[in-house]
C-alpha cells in the first residue's frame, strides 16, 4: 500500500531543488562571460538586495575598495557597470563615446514623469545631436556667454542686497539668484523676488522630480513588469506619486510655452532660449506637435539642470565657510590685495584670484551636485581590460567617489582648498573636479560654463562683501552645523543656521550703491 506524501517528503524535495538550482547557478557563473569583478549575485534578483535606498554612492565606493574601479553588478536581469575612477570614465565614455553615449530605458521618467524623453534622458541619435546643438549655441558659445554677463551682474547685486537686508533668508536668496538667471535666459521671465509665483512652483516640482526619479526610487526601471501592477496593490503605490509629479512637470512645460507664444504674437516677448528655438524651428513653416514638444522639453531641461545644481554648489560653499572661517579669511585677504574695496569682483578677475578658484574647485569636489550622475548605456558588446562589457549594460559613474579617492585627494572628507594650491599646474589640471562633475563625453552638460561662471561670481562677491559665521543659541553658545546632504539625483544641502553680515560699513555701502542703480 502506497502512503501519501508527508510534509517531510515535500520539504526534502524542496531542499533538493534548492541544492540543484544553486549548483547549476554556481556553475553558470563560472562559465559565464568574464565580466568585471563585483559583489556576489543571487539567483534571479542579482544584487538588487544590496542597493540601499539612500546614498548609493557610498555603497558603490565601498565595493570599489574590494573590486577595483570598474565593478559589475546585476539588478534582476539588467547588467550594470559602476565606474569609480575618472580614468575609466574618460576611457569608456569619452574615448569610446560612439559606444557609450546612449541612455538606459528610464521607465519611471519616460512613462510617468514625462510623456516623451527630453534631451537628458533620450537615446543617442540624430535628434539628440540636433537638440544638443541648440544648447551649445546658447550655452557654449563665447559671445552668448559674454552676453549673459549684464544679467549675472544685476542678479549678483540683488543677491548681495538681499543677504545684507535679511541674512536669515540666505537659502531663499540663493535660490532666487540661481533661478532668476536661468529663468530669464530660458524664458525671458524676470524674477523680482524670492516669492515669485512661477519660480516657487517650478522649484517645488523640480524637488519632487529629482526625488521620484532617483536610482533607488525607480525600481520599475529595473523590473519593468511593475508598471503592470495596479496602483492600489502592494508595490504599485509609486504610480500615484509619479502621476501627480508628472502632471506638474507637464504644466511646467506648457504654461511658459503658451505665455512666450502670446508675447511673441503681440511683439512684447523678451529674447530667450525659447524664442530662439521657436524662431529657428518655424523658419520652414508651422511647428509639428513633435517640434513643439522638443521646444518645451528643452527649455524645461535648461532650468531643471541649471538651477538646482547651482543652488547646491552655493549652499555647499556657505556651509563650508561657516565650518572653516580660516578659509574665508584667507580668501578675503586675497580679494583685498588684488581688487581692493572700491569695487566688486568681476569674471575678468578670475585668473588673478587663484585661491578663490581653489575654493570653487573644493566645493565641487567635497559635495558634487550630482553624486552618481546620469547613467549612460553601452550600445554594443565591448572589451575593456580583458573584461566583457555587455551591450545594453547601464554605466553608472560614481562622481562622488571620484572626488573622494584617498590616493588622489588626501583626507577627502575634509574641506581643504589648499590641496589644489599645493599642486603644480599640470597636476591641478588633472585633478580639477570640473573634469568629472559635469558628466562625460557626448553627454557632458552643455551648460557647464554658464553654471561655473555663475557659481564663481557669487562666491567671489560674497567673499568680498560678507562675513559668514556660526549662529549662537540664547545662552551664547555657538551652533556648529553638521554637514548633511540629501540623497537623490541632486545632492542638496540640508537646511542649517548661520550668520551673514557685511564685512565692513564700506562693504555695506558698496552693496547699497550697486543696488541703488538696479531697475
Amino acid at each position: 500500500m502506497q502512503l501519501p506524501p508527508t510534509l517531510v517528503d515535500y520539504l526534502i524535495v524542496f531542499v533538493l531543488c534548492v541544492v540543484i538550482f544553486n549548483s547549476v547557478y554556481t556553475r553558470w557563473l563560472k562559465i559565464s562571460p568574464h565580466f568585471p569583478p563585483g559583489p556576489q549575485r543571487l539567483p534571479l534578483i542579482g544584487n538588487i538586495h544590496q542597493i540601499p535606498f539612500e546614498y548609493q554612492q557610498r555603497m558603490f565606493a565601498s565595493w570599489a575598495k574590494h573590486h577595483g574601479d570598474i565593478i559589475y553588478m546585476q539588478l534582476f536581469h539588467k547588467p550594470s557597470i559602476i565606474v569609480d575612477s575618472v580614468r575609466v570614465a574618460q576611457e569608456l565614455m569619452e574615448k569610446r563615446a560612439s559606444k557609450y553615449s546612449d541612455r538606459p530605458q528610464f521607465v519611471m521618467v519616460k512613462e510617468y514623469l514625462q510623456p516623451k524623453p527630453s534631451l537628458v534622458f533620450m537615446s543617442w541619435g540624430e535628434k539628440c545631436r540636433r537638440l544638443r546643438k541648440f544648447f551649445q549655441s546658447a550655452l557654449e558659445n563665447k559671445a552668448a556667454l559674454e552676453g549673459y554677463r549684464p544679467l549675472q551682474r544685476r542678479e549678483i547685486h540683488r543677491l548681495l542686497r538681499d543677504l545684507a537686508q535679511s541674512p536669515m533668508g540666505f537659502m531663499a536668496h540663493v535660490k532666487r539668484y540661481a533661478g532668476a538667471i536661468i529663468l530669464e535666459i530660458d524664458y525671458g521671465h524676470r524674477v523680482t523676488s524670492a516669492q515669485d509665483e512661477w519660480m516657487v512652483y517650478v522649484d517645488h516640482t523640480v524637488d519632487e522630480f529629482t526625488t521620484t526619479g532617483s536610482l533607488a526610487a525607480s525600481l520599475v526601471d529595473f523590473l519593468p513588469l511593475m508598471k503592470h501592477i495596479p496602483s492600489w496593490m502592494p508595490g504599485g503605490g509609486f504610480k500615484k506619486r509619479a502621476l501627480i509629479v508628472g502632471a506638474k512637470v507637464r504644466d511646467m512645460m506648457e504654461i511658459p510655452y503658451r505665455k512666450v507664444q502670446r508675447d511673441m504674437a503681440s511683439g512684447c516677448a523678451k529674447p530667450s532660449f525659447m524664442t530662439s528655438l521657436l524662431e529657428k524651428m518655424t523658419q520652414d513653416g508651422c511647428l509639428s506637435a513633435e517640434e513643439e514638444y522638443d521646444i518645451k522639453a528643452s527649455c524645461l531641461v535648461m532650468y531643471t539642470a541649471g538651477s538646482d545644481t547651482t543652488i547646491t554648489s552655493l549652499m555647499t560653499f556657505i556651509l563650508a565657510m561657516v565650518l572653516h572661517p580660516h578659509v574665508l579669511d584667507k580668501a578675503q585677504a586675497e580679494i583685498d590685495r588684488v581688487i581692493g574695496s572700491e569695487r566688486l569682483p568681476e569674471l575678468d578677475d578670475r585668473e588673478a584670484l587663484p585661491y578663490v578658484d581653489c575654493i570653487v574647485k573644493e566645493v565641487y569636489r567635497w559635495n558634487p551636485p550630482s553624486a552618481i550622475g546620469i547613467p549612460h548605456r553601452v550600445m554594443e558588446d565591448d572589451i575593456y581590460r580583458g573584461y566583457v562589457i555587455p551591450g545594453g549594460a547601464t554605466i553608472i559613474p560614481n562622481i562622488w567617489s571620484m572626488g573622494h579617492h584617498t590616493d588622489i585627494y588626501s583626507d577627502p572628507e575634509k574641506f581643504f582648498p589648499e590641496r589644489f594650491e599645493e599642486m603644480d599646474t599640470q597636476t591641478a589640471n588633472q585633478k580639477d573636479p570640473r573634469k568629472f562633475i559635469f558628466g562625460f563625453g557626448k553627454r557632458i552638460c552643455p551648460g557647464r560654463y554658464l553654471a561655473d561662471e555663475t557659481v564663481w561670481l557669487a562666491i567671489a562677491n560674497i567673499l568680498a562683501t560678507m562675513n559668514i559665521q556660526k549662529c549662537r543659541d540664547p545662552s551664547g553658545q555657538e551652533i556648529t552645523p553638521i554637514p548633511s546632504f540629501k540623497t537623490g539625483i541632486v545632492s542638496q544641502v540640508d537646511p542649517f543656521l548661520c550668520e551673514i553680515k557685511p564685512r565692513t560699513e564700506k562693504a555695506a555701502n558698496l552693496v547699497g550703491q550697486h543696488n541703488a542703480g538696479d531697475v
